[in-house]
């Protein structure tokens, strides 16, 4: 029986999409037309394959705020946000292609000729198969397209399955795809929420997973595949990300890099800091408080909202349920409330920034809040004694997707880079911080060893490797092994 499913605004409640989920038996439909497009759509020359994804880039420049407004009224995102995303997808139609120039060219290393015969060693990179791609609601456009876009540079076909709460932004980026001449079996959309993603990784035909979400539901997509070693599997997961001010930053400029970094798109970024760590110090403290007076004077508003808001709301009504329960669980632990979350009266998605003291707390409680996962505008504060001491706590979780130094000499930065145990560090700028020429990903719980990003083509096609002769060779191979 085919179910019903809805995408709503956060912001005024109007259905934006409306469909039913893909069942077992289009899942299966889906897939077969994946595999017969798939051996025409390799068969295309690269040129022919970035001109189709150099027109997808100008459809989106096109039509910049159409879709940018669509995110807005979708996810929640506020407007220059979600301008910043669509930019960020533009920007990823030229990386990539450079990336799979650079990374994923088909290379001849040598040429040696004997007498007889001429004898290359050549790389040749080939599609993985059907990629089936499992898209978040935080990114809807810029991050499945990270994706999306090298999987068709290397050949593949894809199946986009998004998340059911940005069903309008998948539905306008598959059509932006189909305008730019994209043949429709090679990237087909499949509506659903998890009980489709678990039908179509069950698929046979799926030859890699590409998955963009929380911790658990990595683990879920893992452990499905088990006994599937032939299936490649990219996970790029969420992280509880410290940043680590020293006492030489100015108050205001630190305030302004961690409130940033912990409250950007109200915390909905995987990169954003959960935990920052001050020194116990007179400088210290006057960090902490130019950072809480500082948060507290956000203006927190929805989106296409004048004056421009800085922290808009939340996806859902759920989803700010979640924070107010972490929250809960954080202060049950120990923690001192600096800053209660306060709930809009207008929308009930909309929650105002959250900070709360774990100085002191118990070290069960320490290790409990440091293995937890949240996504939204809650930030835990903790005074360490010492950089060494610092750059510890900051490691002591077992997530490892970004983390921040602010201050320090770049010996200091250096040790935190070799000890904090993330994928993403930057120096005196926030955690959010990524540029498209990097790669992207977690250590630890926070992914696969999977980087997307410039890297991101890596996992998209298969190296092959080739010994080739112009004749058979006239040398006994078995030679004194006889």
């Amino acid at each position: 029986m085919s179910q019903a499913l809805i995408s709503v605004s956060p912001i005024d409640r109007e259905v934006l999409w409306q469909g039913v989920a893909a069942g077992e038996s289009e899942v299966r439909q889906c897939m077969g037309r994946a595999v017969a497009a798939m051996a025409t759509w390799r068969s295309m020359s690269i040129d022919e394959r970035i001109e189709i994804v150099r027109r997808f880039g100008a459809e989106l420049t096109a039509r910049r705020t159409e879709v940018s407004t669509l995110i807005s009224r979708e996810v929640g995102k506020l407007a220059w946000d979600a301008d910043g995303e669509v930019g960020a997808a533009i920007a990823k139609v030229e990386m990539s292609i450079l990336a799979r120039e650079q990374r994923a060219s088909d290379v001849q290393l040598e040429v040696s000729q004997t007498s007889t015969t001429t004898i290359q060693r050549k790389i040749r990179y080939q599609p993985v198969g059907i990629a089936l791609v499992l898209g978040p609601f935080n990114f809807p456009l810029h991050l499945p397209g990270g994706q999306i876009i090298p999987a068709l540079l290397a050949g593949n076909a894809v199946v986009f399955k998004p998340s059911e709460q940005a069903m309008a932004v998948a539905q306008w980026m598959i059509d932006a795809w189909y305008r730019a001449g994209l043949p429709r079996e090679v990237l087909q959309l499949l509506p659903g929420a998890a009980q489709t993603a678990k039908l179509a990784i069950d698929a046979p035909e799926v030859s890699a997973v590409f998955l963009t979400g929380g911790r658990t539901a990595g683990h879920a997509v893992h452990r499905q595949l088990a006994g599937r070693p032939e299936v490649l599997l990219a996970l790029e997961l969420g992280g509880n990300n410290p940043i680590l001010t020293m006492d030489s930053v100015d108050p205001e400029v630190a305030a302004n890099i961690v409130s940033f970094s912990a409250f950007v798109s109200a915390g909905q970024r995987c990169t954003c800091a959960r935990r920052a760590l001050f020194l116990k110090s007179a400088a210290g403290q006057n960090q902490i408080d130019t950072l809480v007076n500082l948060a507290r004077c956000l203006r927190s508003g929805m989106p296409f909202s004048s004056p421009v808001p800085q922290v808009g709301p939340l996806v859902s009504e759920a989803a700010a349920s979640g924070v107010r329960q972490v929250y809960e669980r954080l202060v049950t632990l120990g923690c001192k409330p600096l800053l209660s979350p306060a709930v809009s009266q207008s929308c009930s998605s909309l929650i105002e920034p959250v900070i709360v003291d774990a100085t002191g707390i118990p070290f069960e409680s320490v290790r409990e809040m440091n293995e937890m996962e949240w996504f939204g505008p809650l930030l835990v504060i903790q005074r360490v004694d010492d950089f060494e001491t610092a750059v510890e706590a900051a490691a002591q979780t077992p997530y490892g997707l970004s983390a921040a130094l602010l201050g320090g000499t770049e010996k200091m930065f250096e040790q935190f880079v070799d000890c904090v145990g993330a994928g993403v560090v930057n120096w005196n700028s926030p955690t959010t911080g990524a540029a498209g020429a990097l790669p992207f990903g977690g250590l630890g719980a926070s992914g696969n060893h999977r980087p997307a990003g410039f890297f991101a083509i890596d996992f998209c096609c298969d190296p092959i490797a080739s010994l080739e002769q112009s004749v058979p060779v006239t040398v006994d191979p078995w030679g004194v092994a006889k």
